[in-house]
């Protein structure tokens, strides 16, 4: 919890900064720390109480200081500051997508604005679209920003919430007398963005349990508090409610719980169908429970095989445990290597030697670097000279790392006219080439699929990264044709990507299963740009098993020389 807040701290500090006009090496630094800190996988108080925060990469004296500070007192006095120095309503622009911190700072300056309400208002007189820089287009980019902040308000993204609630559940099972925490609702179902969280305990005394869990540290205020449940606001801004369940109900409240809403409706009305009645309390018989105690029990009753979490959707999952076609589901074990990651010869943190270990740390056979194209300069994109420098590097790391294969690379931008970022001659000297679009993402449908089906017809691309080019919260999709897409990518046997970064998670869960029927392989990955990163593989296996992905669907389920093989049998029908 503290990771995020800390990460968010500096995040904010680094764009205030920018509205400013500061010095950009400090506003380049604290974004750096700001992700070293948002990624850790060890909790930054711990480190800090270890002596360690120095060992950090990218964590110099001054910020170092900093994070001193608010392992101490929970603030930092320099982010209190530059918060004074702005006015109160403009951090709150710095939520809307196609607004960033040089914008906010020229409608602040040009034309006065303060709030959201106001930035409103310079959209609809028109006064926005005519200062100089910005135009027609970007007004109606942010227009769309604020409608889209408006549709997401109150959901967080599933990389902040579950850390927090596994944190939460951990601290609850220390509680004496209490056998059983599991995480359900939105979270347990591994969705994208979740609205609150929903906790089960099981103990005998839920008193104890509810006075203890209102006690606990970031919890800002409580809702409501009884014998049994317990309903609180945590400071990250979201809503935890906690249920003390019995032993012998404990499965059917999960289920009940763990929802979706639909799948419950259609699960009860199997239920009823057998003249039996399914509650949060259990399967009843009349006034008999005939199961409860867990959820396998009951979908055994009415004659279902299991039904995970991830795919209780109510989109086909009931029919097939009635018919027993319940797919194998993609599990973690499945991954053999990771696709997309990026070291310190672009916007990386770490070196090709250390995702290698940290690869084959996970287990994995292969890793392929992907640096950024020259395009991508805020990412220190690699122009042509500087790519076959760093082909070379993985080549020579390749030969010195043992029990472990790296290809060769690119994440090559695909430019607004749908030609890729290097020539043929250049992409020709790569293992795996991934092409991504990272500007222009407002285009029309029209003109973004064009770009995206134009890139597919190029014989060097192997994967379509990141799609749709989402953040979750941040920044809506690009208005895609994806039935098109997905068409042509099986037509051309190109691999689309599932990005493993939880605020990506892009394919989404029903592009993945339209893919998955069409065929067309997914490359699941991380985009890391640290060791750290590589973690975030869980989140892309869950929105896979979410769009109902086995093994067979995943290009990096292959075995290396699978993979090599793979990618042979495409450059052999280039020529």
């Amino acid at each position: 919890m503290k990771n995020r807040e800390l990460a968010s701290i500096f995040e904010q500090m680094a764009d205030l900064l920018e509205i400013l006009g500061q010095d950009p090496f400090r506003i380049n630094s604290y974004r750096k720390v700001a992700r070293i800190v948002g990624d850790l996988t060890e909790d930054i108080e711990g480190l800090w109480k270890q002596g360690r925060v120095g060992e950090l990469p990218g964590v110099g004296k001054n910020t170092a200081g900093r994070i001193d500070e608010y392992c101490k007192t929970g603030r930092i006095t320099a982010h209190q500051e530059l918060l004074k120095q702005v006015p109160a309503g403009l951090p709150e622009l710095l939520d809307i997508s196609g607004l960033g911190p040089k914008t906010i700072a020229k409608v602040w300056r040009q034309l006065e604005v303060t709030s959201l309400d106001e930035l409103q208002q310079v959209i609809d007189d028109g006064r926005l679209a005519e200062l100089p820089g910005l135009g027609q287009k970007k007004a109606k980019q942010i227009a769309r920003g604020i409608v889209f902040r408006q549709k997401t308000a109150g959901r967080t993204p599933l990389g902040i919430a579950l850390p927090i609630a596994e944190d939460l559940a951990e601290q609850l099972s220390r509680i004496a007398g209490v056998s059983r925490v599991e995480i359900a609702g939105s979270a347990r179902r591994r969705c994208e963005t979740i609205g609150d969280v929903d906790l089960l305990v099981q103990a005998g005394q839920g008193k104890k349990v509810i006075e203890a869990f209102t006690k606990f540290d970031g919890i800002s205020e409580v809702l409501a508090a009884g014998t049994t449940k317990a309903s609180v606001l945590l400071k990250e801004g979201f809503q935890v409610d906690v249920r003390v369940v019995s032993k012998k109900s404990f499965g059917a409240a999960l289920a009940y719980f763990t929802g979706s809403k639909a799948h419950n409706v259609a699960v009860r009305g199997i239920a009823v169908d057998k003249k039996l009645k399914l509650n949060e309390y259990g399967l009843f018989k009349g006034e008999r429970r005939i199961a409860g105690a867990d959820e396998s029990g009951i979908y055994s009753k009415l004659g279902l095989d299991f039904v995970v979490p991830e795919i209780r959707e109510d989109r086909g999952e009931i029919q097939a445990a009635q018919n027993g076609t319940l797919p194998n589901l993609l599990e973690i074990s499945d991954i053999r290597g990771d696709l997309h990651m990026h070291t310190t010869a672009s916007d990386g943190t770490t070196t090709i030697e250390e995702l290698a270990q940290a690869a084959k740390d996970m287990g994995y056979e292969y890793i392929a670097v992907t640096e950024h194209s020259g395009s991508s300069a805020i990412a220190h994109g690699l122009n042509a000279e500087r790519l076959l420098e760093q082909i070379e590097k993985v080549r020579q790391a390749d030969i010195r790392i043992k029990g472990i294969k790296i290809l060769a690379s690119a994440e090559v931008d695909i430019l607004a006219d749908g030609s890729l970022d290097y020539p043929p001659k250049v992409l020709d000297k790569l293992d795996l080439v991934t092409a991504s679009i990272h500007s222009g993402l407002a285009g029309s449908a029209q003109k973004v699929t064009f770009r995206l089906l134009k890139a597919m017809e190029s014989p060097y691309v192997d994967i379509i990264g990141h799609p749709t080019g989402r953040l979750l919260g941040q920044r809506e999709a690009m208005d895609l044709d994806m039935a098109q897409i997905i068409a042509t990518a099986a037509e051309r046997q190109i691999a689309l990507e599932l990005n493993s970064h939880w605020v990506r998670l892009d394919l989404k869960d029903v592009h993945l299963r339209m893919a998955k029927e069409h065929g067309v392989k997914i490359a699941l990955c991380t985009d890391a740009h640290s060791v750290e990163d590589l973690q975030n593989i869980r989140y892309g296996i869950w929105t896979a098993r979410r769009g109902w992905l086995q093994a067979s669907d995943v290009l990096n389920a292959k075995t290396a020389e699978e993979l090599v093989e793979w990618v042979n049998a495409r450059r052999e029908a280039r020529k």
